[in-house]
């Protein structure tokens, strides 16, 4: 039986698991069977080209790479930084299903990256880590296939925090030998600690030892690690921040948006529908669903940073 044999057969195994799925993610019966098993179908194709790599010789410094599908040449390059309040979470169970083969297959290379957790390591080391994941990257542009520049970070909640942290405070791509030069954009999705300070003063209760385990208690350490108070220039060259409807993640990303904006950095922000813990889990686990809106703002945003 030849390659793609198996792999249709494989796919096809997929289809009822997918089709729950969808029916779950109440998108609409029809169109979310369609994009599901449209997907998932993608997935199966997808993970012939994945690679399992190690950027650095911690266990936690790995990142999976995928590359881009029908590429003729170098392809631009978007890495992705999972969240989990900087003290779990993974590239496999926080990273969602839908980027990697929609990315991938609208010619662009796609890695998910794992970063050494809280309290292991501070957060000054995970900012370390992103950068140290992008210098790896670059230094096997040619073997992967990367377009060393057109790249852009992109991370969820945590992960929010650290590619905008890294797209604002130079030291930490500095530390890997890089600049801003080597970033053209930074995506943050919904994140709610970009201003340190004001977060663990007004932010949910509940949050606030998770806090406390990440940035401590001294307001200049609060401050150094706080990507608003960070943003005067330079910075990479173009942000765009997007957010579900949740009270701090709306104020905190307009603060960002604000202080870049005033530093003379091209900063674009838009907000989708969700509210809660669930809506900031959806925009993560619906990015690159062609049903869900936010993905087509991206993918405009995407093509213009990259045409540059």
């Amino acid at each position: 039986m030849g390659k793609i044999e198996i792999l249709s057969m494989t796919a096809l195994a997929l289809v009822g698991s997918s089709l729950a799925q969808a029916r779950d993610d109440s998108l609409g019966s029809g169109l979310a069977e369609r994009m599901a098993l449209r997907t998932r179908v993608a997935d199966v194709a997808q993970a012939e080209g994945k690679q399992t790599l190690s950027y650095g010789s911690d266990p936690m410094q790995k990142l999976d790479f995928y590359p881009a599908k029908n590429a003729t040449g170098a392809a631009p390059l978007v890495l992705f930084v999972h969240g989990g309040g900087w003290k779990r979470g993974s590239k496999d169970n926080a990273d969602g299903s839908w980027k990697a083969p929609h990315f991938t297959q609208a010619g662009y290379a796609y890695a998910s990256i794992n970063y050494r957790l809280v309290p292991g390591a501070a957060v000054e080391q995970q900012g370390a880590d992103v950068a140290a994941a992008l210098r790896y990257l670059l230094d096997h542009s040619a073997s992967l296939n990367i377009d060393r520049g057109r790249v852009i970070l992109m991370g969820h909640s945590a992960g929010a925090h650290l590619v905008a942290l890294v797209g604002t405070d130079e030291r930490y791509l500095a530390g890997a030998g890089l600049s801003f030069r080597n970033v053209v954009g930074i995506l943050p999705i919904d994140g709610a600690a970009y201003d340190v300070t004001a977060q663990m003063k007004d932010g949910p209760r509940l949050m606030q030892q998770t806090y406390v385990q990440a940035f401590g208690t001294d307001p200049a350490r609060q401050a150094a690690l706080s990507p608003t108070m960070q943003a005067g220039m330079p910075n990479v060259r173009s942000f765009l921040i997007i957010h579900v409807q949740r009270n701090d993640g709306v104020a905190q990303s307009k603060a960002l948006q604000a202080a870049l904006v005033k530093a003379g950095t091209k900063a674009e922000r838009a907000g989708f529908p969700g509210t809660g813990l669930s809506g900031h889990a959806e925009i993560n686990r619906q990015l690159g669903n062609p049903a869900y809106p936010a993905t087509a703002v991206v993918d405009e945003w995407l093509s213009r940073v990259f045409a540059r």
